[in-house]
Formats: C-alpha cells, structure tokens, sequence
C-alpha cells in the first residue's frame, strides 16, 4: 500500500522537534529539527534494526544498458550482506553466465559463479562496493544520524507544487576512515518530513560532485518505511536531467533469522 502522511503530522511532531539527538555529528539548528522530524516519522535505526534482518528481491534496471536481478539479504546488526543474482548484466561479472553469488561478512567479501570462487581483484572490489552501497541504499534514510555526518541548511527550492527544506550531507573521513566519501544534498518533504528526493556523488565512479539525482517513492513494510521505487537522473550539458535507471525493492520480508554464518561462501 502507497503510503500517504497527513498534513496533521505536524502538530503530533511539535512536542519532539527541538529535542536533538545528534551524536557525532556536526549540523546547524534548521538541519537538526529537520533530521528530528524525520527520525520521529520512520522511528530511527533503531527502529529498522529491531527488525533483526530483511530479504527483498531488487531489480536494478538501466533500461537498454541491461538489468541487475538479485535477491539480497542484510542483518543490520553487523551490516553484514549476501546477495544471489539470477540476472548481472551491470555491475556483477557483466558477460559471464551463471549464478553468481557475493558475500560481505566482518568487513570481508566472498563472490561465486556457479559456486566456484571468484578472485579476480577488480570482481572482489566490486563485491565490497555493491554489498556495502545495496545495504546503504535500503537503510539510508534511518542511518542519517551516523557518526561522522556534517549538515548544512542550504534553503529552500520549489519543485513542483512543494517548496522544499535542502540540507548539504557530507561524511568526516576521520570518521568513516574512507578516501572517498559521497556527498548529498537532501530535499526534506514538510508535509510529510521525508526525504522525497536527493542529489549525490559517486566517487567510486568518477563523479565527485552530487549532480546525480535521485528521486524515491515510499511504501510501509511491516510498520517500516521503505524508498522501495527508487529513480535516478543525470544532467546533460544543457541542464536537463535525463533518466538513467529504475531500482525497486519489492517482496521484502524482515525477521527471517539469518545469522552472520548463513551468508558465508565456503
């Protein structure tokens, strides 16, 4: 079922939109009362983490470029991630046959076809890029509050019929102990005090400015929020933002009892 937030989440809001959590965090008061108003909305990761793990079934669709099929499972204590690809014509041995399966557990990554062992140095660093960026893609919106997040208010833009609140993420490296950190810029709903839309970076990818664009489509799962129709955008030389793919999360299931050892590739 769509979901569909009522204007009078607002007034129910009041009571919690000055009470700050942020922890290990640099942000202004405006970036803050917005990043209350959405935590008090979904519930928070620690919300989506009482869910134990999820599996969904992801299609990761660039129209005539081809199609990445998988279905994928995460435990969100440990983010650890598995994932099974029926289709990789993308982003997972693009030209190979076969059932090729990846594995991210305790930050180490496994890949198979056909249950043979993959090594290839460039196919492993594939898997670590897309286990992690799959798990952060599904998780995003409760995991704004991460340790090593720094927001800045940038105003408002009118897109369509909404006039939006747009707020600058980008990640401490000290932090995240990464070289290449992706940078966002977020559209906060405030009606509904979501995020309906975002531009990001793909430094893993050559793009280090957020001009990519992102637009996301809601459902409730379970009692959880989920971005499950997810559409990305690109620009052209003359401004125009073009489409570039479809990436959908569809029958997700959350407390199936996974284990860490469950995702393991011997």
């Amino acid at each position: 079922m769509k979901l569909q937030i009522r204007n009078t989440l607002t007034s129910l809001l009041v009571a919690v939109l000055y009470i700050h959590s942020v922890s290990a965090q640099n942000t202004d008061s405006k970036s803050a009362v917005l990043l209350d108003a959405l935590v008090a909305v979904n519930g928070g990761y620690q919300t989506l983490a009482a869910k134990k793990d999820v599996q969904f079934h992801y299609v990761y669709d660039n129209f005539d470029k081809g199609k990445d099929v998988s279905t994928e499972r995460h435990i969100f204590h440990g983010e650890h991630s598995w994932a099974t690809y029926e289709q990789h014509d993308l982003n997972v041995l693009p030209g190979q046959k076969g059932i090729a399966i990846q594995s991210y557990v305790d930050s180490k990554p496994s890949l198979t076809l056909d249950g043979k062992a993959i090594t290839d140095p460039k196919a492993i660093g594939g898997t670590v890029f897309l286990r992690k960026v799959n798990f952060y893609w599904f998780t995003m919106m409760y995991k704004l509050k991460d340790p090593g997040t720094n927001y800045k208010y940038l105003g408002t833009e009118k897109v369509g019929d909404i006039t939006y609140d747009k707020v600058s993420l980008i990640y401490d490296p000290n932090i995240t102990k990464k070289e290449k950190n992706d940078e966002y810029i977020l559209y906060f709903n405030p009606n509904t005090h979501l995020v309906d839309q975002f531009f990001f970076s793909l430094p893993d990818w050559g793009i280090n400015k957020p001009i990519l664009k992102m637009t996301l489509t809601y459902e409730i799962v379970d009692g959880i929020l989920v971005s499950t129709v997810r559409k990305g955008f690109m620009p052209t030389e003359t401004g125009d933002y073009i489409p570039i793919g479809t990436y959908t999360f569809s029958d997700i299931k959350f407390n199936n009892g996974f284990i860490k050892d469950d995702f393991m590739l011997n």
